[in-house]
């Protein structure tokens, strides 16, 4: 049903992917027209595989939430979307770094909020995928009450 405490934990999973449109990974002075954070900011809109990572892994998590019906099919997809947000997470590191070895020697970028959120949202889908996969286990086991 849409009150287990499975559903909490996708909607907040769910609203931790969306919260990176405003939330930067980290921030720095003036960049310079060469960098790609230029306007002294790093967040997913300086990429677009970036956003449609993240975007992907919240509308699969939102999208779970209604099907409770199908538990199977909510673990798939679940686990389809902690994989978008790993794969996420790992492009936002990847640029990051290799634009910070583009940038001036006396400027140093200062992780924001949004640099958590990828994690935060792992924390609430694994969450989610282990309280969905004990449902599946009671509705399969013998021992339930009929």
């Amino acid at each position: 049903m849409i009150q287990r405490i499975q559903s909490i934990f996708l909607l907040l999973a769910s609203g931790s992917a969306f919260s990176l449109f405003a939330f930067p990974f980290a921030s720095a002075g003036d960049m310079g027209a060469t960098s790609v954070f230029a306007d002294g900011l790093y967040n997913i809109m300086d990429n677009i595989a970036l956003i449609i990572l993240f975007c992907l892994a919240g509308l699969l998590t939102f999208i779970a939430i209604f099907l409770f019906r199908d538990r199977k099919k909510q673990l798939l997809i679940g686990r389809v979307a902690i994989t978008a947000n790993i794969i996420g997470l790992v492009l936002a590191v990847v640029l990051f770094i290799n634009d910070t070895q583009n940038m001036a020697a006396n400027v140093t970028p200062d992780d924001g909020f949004g640099a958590y959120l990828p994690f935060l949202f792992l924390v609430f889908a694994f969450l989610a995928n282990h309280f969905i996969g004990k449902d599946e286990k009671l509705v399969r086991s013998m021992d339930r009450l009929r």
